[in-house]
């Protein structure tokens, strides 16, 4: 029997029992990318945290009863400026499709180094997709339907040939969540911390842009509400749309619920720390009032800051990394491991020293048990993740299982979580690769240590030892006569 989950809910601030609305239909939305540049390394935090948590609902509810969908945004002035640099000659459509669909295809190489399930990793075809990643430009229709719809309900009004929000209009609702219940804080608390827009057209400072128009270099649309002018839609309405269009209306005639009121409703709404406000203050703004829901998604989490060596990442700090930058010198499954001996709700210290402790323990275990394809996750292991995710006890009771020399049963659980991907000897020769000497020169130098040995050359097999540490290259005599050999880091 599968254990209890529990996930903290930022919107209670509490650890709690998760129930999902349909146990058939487990949904859940995480925020994704933004596709104008390489992605960097605190990207990689929500990415791999919820590529878990992918994975444990999978295994407690079955694979064919999780639905995971992760937005990838195609529209945005960042974007935008990027075209038009990269792409001067091209037409302004054209040049934003040229960027987009080049950073989404590294950003898509780049996490799959990391070990992250992607779409074509689960969906069937002719099922049903469990992993759905839209964009934000093919979900135009599905963002004008809600915007017209918080038009209608008095919850947005048009002023300059934008679309605005009214948050003061929410606050006179009765059964509808308060602005401000996801971050606890008041209208006049997130007024003063907030860097907001100052614009003559909005009623109120803390009013928000759903539709604004374009310019002859932005991409344009059709404009909802009558307004002529084509024009574009705002960051925050864009999940709210991909988030209704994939796990409520995808599911109309498919949820088993008891209450009517959660079919607009779905189970897990995720993303990183900085995105509770203003974005998923926002989501929850539109789309309940929109749906006239008291809630968008019944539990959200979120992952924690990351700092790189004690400091804020940053490019003026020449500590900013990017994932493609950081695998040139790390495999993929070091960075995976290395962010999940942190909690994923806490801060995280991201170090050369926690990526040389994770090498050096992967290097362990492809070791011992890096043979075999077995994927199965342990009772205790499911326990431990069950628990608000709680990887550092997870990888204890890893450590664990190596400890009893249960290899086997190590190794099939590592799988399970998208480790020991790459066989041993793929692992090996990667080190090896990563070599500034030509692995042939080694093998050399390790016959010439033999023969000095079988000699019982004592100084020179030692001096071969030290000019082959000198290369960082460890070496390791087995008890059947052979001689191996690793890269060191």
């Amino acid at each position: 029997m599968a254990p209890q989950l529990k996930l903290y809910n930022t919107l209670t601030r509490s650890k709690d029992a998760f129930v999902p609305i349909d146990p058939g239909n487990v949904r859940m939305y995480v925020c994704g990318p933004t596709v104008y540049d390489y992605a960097h390394i605190g990207n990689a935090r929500p990415i791999i945290v919820f590529d878990l948590l992918f994975r444990l609902l999978r295994h407690v509810y079955g694979a064919e009863a999780v639905t995971y969908v992760r937005n990838i945004t195609d529209v945005d002035d960042k974007i935008n400026a990027r075209a038009a640099r990269d792409y001067p000659g091209l037409p302004h459509n054209e040049a934003i499709r040229e960027v987009t669909l080049k950073t989404e295809e590294q950003f898509h190489a780049d996490i799959q180094a990391l070990g992250v399930l992607m779409p074509e990793d689960v969906n069937i075809p002719g099922i049903r997709p469990s992993f759905v990643e839209p964009r934000a430009t093919e979900h135009i229709s599905e963002m004008r339907m809600i915007i017209e719809r918080l038009i209608e309900r008095g919850n947005a009004y048009v002023a300059e040939d934008h679309v605005l929000f009214s948050v003061a209009s929410m606050q006179e609702l009765s059964g509808l969540p308060k602005y401000g219940a996801l971050s606890k804080r008041s209208l006049d608390e997130l007024l003063s911390g907030a860097r907001v827009d100052v614009a003559p057209y909005k009623r109120d400072p803390m009013d928000f842009v759903l539709w604004k128009p374009s310019g002859p270099q932005d991409p344009a649309w059709p404009s909802p509400a009558g307004i002529k002018t084509p024009g574009r839609p705002g960051w925050h309405i864009e999940c709210s749309a991909m988030s209704w269009k994939h796990l409520i209306q995808a599911f109309e005639t498919r949820l088993s619920c008891s209450d009517p009121t959660e079919r607009e409703i779905f189970d897990i709404h995720g993303g990183g720390i900085d995105l509770v406000f203003p974005h998923h203050e926002n989501e929850i703004a539109q789309s309940c009032c929109a749906f006239q829901t008291p809630r968008m998604a019944n539990v959200w989490m979120h992952n924690g800051f990351l700092q790189v060596e004690g400091e804020k990442m940053s490019k003026s700090l020449g500590n900013f990394f990017t994932i493609h930058d950081l695998l040139k010198d790390w495999p993929g499954e070091v960075l995976r491991f290395n962010m999940l001996r942190t909690h994923y709700r806490q801060p995280i210290d991201w170090t050369v020293k926690g990526l040389e402790e994770s090498q050096k323990t992967l290097d362990r275990w492809y070791e011992l048990a890096g043979h075999g394809e077995r994927a199965q996750w342990s009772e205790h292991i499911v326990e431990a993740l069950a628990d608000d995710l709680n990887t550092p006890k997870m990888l204890a009771e890893l450590h664990a299982l190596d400890g009893e020399g249960a290899h086997d049963e190590l190794g099939a659980n590592l799988r399970a979580m998208g480790f020991l991907r790459e066989g041993v000897e793929g692992w090996k020769a990667r080190k090896r690769a990563s070599l500034a000497v030509d692995p042939a020169v080694i093998e050399r130098l390790i016959a010439a240590r033999k023969e000095a040995r079988a000699a019982k050359n004592w100084p020179e097999s030692d001096r071969i030892r030290d000019e082959l540490a000198a290369l960082n290259v460890v070496v390791k005599d087995n008890k059947d006569g052979t001689t191996t050999w690793e890269v060191a880091r």
